[in-house]
């Protein structure tokens, strides 16, 4: 086992990293921005290394700063979380050659699978069937269109080094697509450095399902179930389950199977997700590979009992997987809400600033992967992702009772958050029956657009949050006893109280002894 891990990101997924090594009995260090000095994963490491100014190409993403840092602690082990360079084989490369273990896929692996176009060559030759589309990255706008019209519109345009909706646009029409090769292509060159793009068909209504997968250095590979994922919000994901509401045993070990045969092809080790689309037919299409561990990863824990973050770490220290295929079972279902600091009913524009208070939710079945604290200030430098929201049940409706009850509690006051959103979505009938697929959110919200509403409502104005609600009740007893004391009847508030109601605080008063 490993002495000493350097955690290689910030937020709820470092918390979450160094959580896991505490348990192993291995040390952690942290890093840090500029803006992150006083970040809860910074407050909870054994200790912290500062790698630089608040941006992210200037501290989370310089790979000299992160080896370094790992050097100068003492580190045999780096593990980068998900986003920045998780993803990044030149940083794996980098830690190989300090003679730091990186936790995680090979650096050939990640190449292999990582990149978008590699991915769907690697896929065919293997024999698993993917979305039509390209298997190169594609030279200019020209070239797409050419593609498009034997392909057939709408298709897709996507970055090959993508993720996160980030450098993806739809293309309906002909007269569409120069345009949106222009802004795809920007947006893809600012996230990742790299603006290449290739095409694929887009289809109408599909469900997005994943499937996580492990592989050891021994040879062994297994499948953990999988995720539904279609509750997405411009191609981002947003809400997370697992089982999903619709995969059959049959599809589930046909899925499982064609994940392990593309993670066997690549030499795959550590953890990685591939990712599927599924028609409305049951029919699947290899999408692309996530070579890291997912953001919605505690959803395979908690049905699966495992913790994905301990066996990564073991399976880089080179320890066989503990367990076979057949040992695998799911139990009871799991849903996790992304919390978010924006505001939903304004365009989800960002809402950084300091958290004043700040109450987590409790009770069975409930976790919450975090990030934050009271009296931290959310940074505008970084996605604006808070904690992570998990409840479990014995079943989907039991999952969903519990989660709608903790996003009630939940309090995180002085910013907005997208709290309110997730109780909107849970409440749908589309939700609650598993009517799902990947436009099922936007198209929600465009309804809500169309008629004028906040998209927090379900057809009329906003609910107050739970805390709002509780806050406002103790106010108005409060002012009842005022005037209840002074014999007068308190102001009106938005109606007039009953005058027995009055009546009997006065006669409770005139009991109370003096």
């Amino acid at each position: 086992m490993f002495r000493k891990i350097l955690i290689a990101n910030r937020g709820e997924i470092a918390v979450r990293l160094l959580r896991a090594c505490r348990e192993l009995g291995v040390r952690a260090a942290a890093v840090y921005s500029d803006a992150d000095r006083a970040a809860l994963h910074v407050r909870l490491a054994d200790e912290a290394y500062p790698i630089g100014p608040s941006p992210s190409r200037e501290s989370y993403l310089a790979i000299d700063k992160i080896v370094d840092a790992a050097r100068a602690a003492g580190c045999d082990a780096v593990h980068p979380g998900y986003g920045f360079l998780a993803e990044n084989a030149d940083f794996a490369r980098a830690c190989r050659a300090a003679g730091v273990a990186f936790i995680g896929p090979s650096p050939e692996a990640m190449e292999q699978l990582g990149a978008k176009t590699a991915a769907r060559r690697l896929a065919r030759e293997a024999g698993v069937a993917s979305v039509p589309g390209t298997l190169d990255p594609i030279e200019d706008a020209g070239q797409a269109l050419d593609y498009a019209r034997i392909i057939g519109f709408p298709v897709l345009l996507k970055a090959v080094a993508g993720g996160g909706g980030k450098g993806m646009r739809m293309v309906a029409r002909e007269d569409e697509l120069a345009s949106a090769w222009r802004d795809a292509t920007s947006e893809a060159h600012n996230a990742f450095g790299d603006g290449r793009l290739y095409l694929e068909k887009y289809l109408a209504r599909p469900r997005h399902i994943e499937i996580q997968i492990l592989g050891d250095q021994h040879g062994h590979v297994v499948y953990l179930g999988e995720r539904e994922c279609s509750v997405q919000r411009r191609y981002q994901k947003v809400v997370e389950e697992a089982p999903s509401p619709v995969v059959t045993p049959e599809l589930r070990r046909a899925m499982g199977e064609a994940a392990v045969k593309l993670a066997r092809a690549a030499a795959y080790t550590n953890a990685g997700t591939l990712e599927f689309l599924v028609d409305e037919d049951r029919h699947f299409y290899f999408l692309e590979a996530n070579t890291r561990l997912q953001v919605e990863h505690p959803v395979t824990e908690m049905v699966t009992g495992l913790d994905l973050v301990k066996l990564q770490i073991r399976i880089a220290a080179g320890e066989p997987l503990p367990f076979a295929q057949p040992d695998v079972a799911l139990r009871g279902h799991a849903i996790e809400c992304r919390i978010y600091a924006e505001d939903p009913d304004n365009n989800f524009f960002p809402s950084p600033g300091t958290i004043l208070e700040r109450r987590v939710p409790g009770g069975p079945g409930i976790r919450l992967d975090e990030g934050t604290y009271s009296g931290w200030s959310v940074p505008t430098e970084y996605d604006p992702l808070l904690d992570k929201l998990i409840a479990w049940g014995s079943d989907r409706a039991e999952a969903r009772a519990r989660l709608s009850r903790a996003l009630g509690e939940y309090c995180a006051r002085g910013i907005k958050t997208n709290v309110a959103l997730f109780a909107r979505i849970l409440a749908t009938p589309d939700f609650q029956s598993g009517n799902l697929h990947t436009r099922w959110l936007d198209d929600l919200l465009q309804q809500a657009q169309k008629e004028g509403r906040p998209v927090t409502a379900a057809g009329g104005p906003a609910l107050p949050h739970a805390e709002d609600a509780a806050l406002l009740a103790a106010a108005l007893w409060h002012l009842s006893r005022m005037g209840a004391s002074t014999g007068q009847p308190p102001a009106a508030t938005s109606a007039p109280e009953s005058r027995w109601k009055i009546e009997g605080r006065r006669e409770q008063v005139n009991r109370e002894p003096k």
